[in-house]
């Protein structure tokens, strides 16, 4: 009997050590990328043990993972109601609500029951559990930066770390937490993730990600450095590969299509794997191919993976057909979780929706989302190099201001000098457009977008004279007078090559016949005598600009002084005349 017992233990033990060994197999799985293959694996140990709350916590990663939230929640609800009401489902199921745009007190409020439950209150290991800490900084590290609250994830996992400092994962986490909230975090998240790296110099995951942090501030060197650690910790961490593809694949496709060949060699065979043979297919310039891989996944068991509409839509816009493009990108944006979306993504839906003029504004959107959603400053750049030259053609003064504040603060940059010649051009363009009825109230602002192009090249002659073709057009019949402050910024310029350009001299002279044909016609308006002055003056200043009597410039500007006075004579005899007159019949 005492042998039958025996027996039955060890029975119990074996597979209690399997199912272990089972679920750490569909971990490591799981961190290397591998998500069908985790799935499959821990789906299998839930099905022969399925009470073991921390496989079934698990298998319901490995679907967040995979990006099938409603897949997760099905596991966590199940198991809660086949009675497996414990601290790693309730962990699991909050980390699915803020996943998923719920309530993220609420979804604390369970992290902190499953804290309290495994606190253990005697012997030893009095305290929290560091594993369902880690948990908890897990679900943080979780999403968009916008997902979760990385803080408290970071005082869980500060806390795990102090009970189990042996334990890597705790600090792959808690890199990731840093890594969320961005900014000057980067040194603290690099940190955690070096400390992970010397507990396991096995595991390629911290290595990989001090990598990305590379990556992301444009330092190739120490990028390829931590990534070839991690490579050196394990040839099979596929991860590596598919970052080094994207990092190339606009760069060098070919150096791309050897990271893509050990990333395919690597990974599961997916949907995934699919799309990205598909993305390189594009990025090679076989838009023909890439398209029927697109039609492949969408014929098959890949129907439903909603990136394929993006291939469809670079394929498309690169083929000439940009309805077929737009349909198809707006597709993607419609089915596609927020979260999953890239930068690169809003991006190039601002690019294909630009092409059409009533999507302007849209266009316009996608592209301000992509440059806050990322993080990168050179790709902020080139997002914002697009807008602006969006925002040109549609003539949209008011973004453009936007956007040349936001390349001068994102960037600490301006535009390139041909940036702000194409702008102002195309403003002052717009206004002398006599076929388009110029709206006034548009006027301040465009002046404010030449301005910034003085302020960015003030000893370029080219934005001077932009501002004054600009508030001339603006200005047809010279009622508003708005030429009058663009001349003085020009002539001002100006003004300091006039005794060794004929060309500036020329320049101040033709604004000054404006100006001086400006106050001479200034009668309607009232101040006759005073704006007749002005012109005189104005007068004045020419003949100096042109001292020799026998030039034609000369000749003109006496010629009109000379009128000028006349005219100003006239008027004080009439004024002085009436004023006597008036005065005597008072005195009656």
């Amino acid at each position: 009997m005492k042998k039958i017992i025996l027996s039955l233990f060890s029975l119990i033990t074996i597979s209690t050590l399997v199912s272990a060994q089972n679920v750490n197999d569909g971990i490591k799985l799981l961190n290397y990328g591998r998500y069908t293959s985790a799935k499959q694996t821990l789906q299998k140990v839930v099905a022969s043990n399925p009470k073991d709350p921390v496989a079934i916590y698990w298998l319901g990663q490995a679907y967040i993972e995979a990006k099938q939230l409603d897949s997760a929640k099905v596991t966590y609800q199940n198991a809660l109601t086949a009675g497996v009401n414990d601290p790693w489902i309730w962990i699991g199921s909050g980390e699915v609500e803020i996943l998923q745009g719920g309530d993220i007190n609420a979804a604390k409020q369970k992290f902190e029951q499953a804290i309290t439950a495994t606190t253990s209150t005697k012997g030893r290991n009095k305290g929290p559990n560091a594993d369902i800490l880690n948990a908890v900084g897990r679900a943080m590290a979780a999403g968009s930066s916008q997902q979760g609250d990385p803080n408290y994830g970071i005082d869980k996992l500060k806390q795990a770390a102090q009970i189990n400092p042996k334990d890597a994962d705790i600090y792959v986490n808690l890199g990731t937490c840093y890594r969320k909230l961005g900014g000057e975090q980067g040194g603290q998240a690099f940190e955690a993730y070096r400390q992970a790296t010397q507990i396991n110099p096995q595991d390629p995951r911290a290595y990989y990600l001090i990598g990305k942090i590379y990556e992301s501030q444009r330092n190739k060197e120490s990028m390829e450095e931590w990534f070839s650690k991690a490579v050196a910790a394990d040839a099979t961490f596929s991860p590596v590969y598919l970052e080094y593809f994207n990092y190339y694949k606009e760069k060098d496709v070919n150096t791309a299509k050897e990271y893509l060949d050990k990333w395919v060699a690597n990974a599961d065979k997916d949907c995934e794997t699919d799309y990205f043979v598909g993305d390189y297919l594009f990025r090679a310039g076989k838009y023909q191919e890439s398209l029927q891989q697109a039609k492949n996944m969408e014929a098959g068991a890949c129907k439903n993976y909603v990136r394929v509409n993006v291939l469809y839509a670079y394929d498309y816009d690169k083929l000439g057909d940009s309805l077929q493009a737009r349909s198809y990108i707006q597709k993607y944006f419609a089915s596609a979780d927020t979260s999953d979306i890239q930068p690169s993504d809003y991006a190039f839906a601002g690019t294909v929706l630009a092409k059409f003029p009533e999507s302007a504004d849209s266009a316009g959107k996608y592209f301000q989302e992509a440059i806050s959603r990322d993080t990168v400053k050179e790709n902020q750049a080139n997002y914002l190099n697009s807008a602006v030259d969006v925002a040109t053609r549609t003539n949209n003064y008011g973004a453009l201001l936007q956007l040349i504040g936001s390349m001068k603060r994102i960037t600490g940059s301006n535009l390139s000098e041909t940036q702000y010649y194409n702008i102002a051009k195309a403003i002052a363009d717009a206004a002398g457009d006599s076929s388009i009825a110029f709206d006034s109230s548009k006027y301040i602002i465009g002046d404010s977008v030449i301005r910034t192009y003085i302020n960015a090249y003030p000893d370029k002659p080219q934005p001077y004279a932009f501002l004054v073709r600009y508030a001339k057009a603006a200005d047809r019949d010279t009622t508003k007078g708005l030429a009058l402050p663009a001349i003085a910024s020009q002539n001002q310029y100006e003004a300091k090559f006039k005794d060794t350009s004929a060309s500036a001299k020329q320049i101040i002279f033709r604004n000054d016949v404006y100006l001086l044909i400006y106050y001479a016609q200034y009668d309607q308006r009232g101040e006759k005598a005073s704006n007749y002055q002005k012109a005189i003056d104005i007068a004045d200043q020419m003949i100096a600009l042109y001292p020799d009597a026998s030039s034609d410039e000369n000749k003109y500007a006496t010629s009109i002084k000379n009128q000028l006075q006349s005219a100003l004579d006239k008027f004080n005899k009439s004024k002085n005349s009436s004023n006597s007159s008036g005065g005597g019949k008072g005195k009656k």
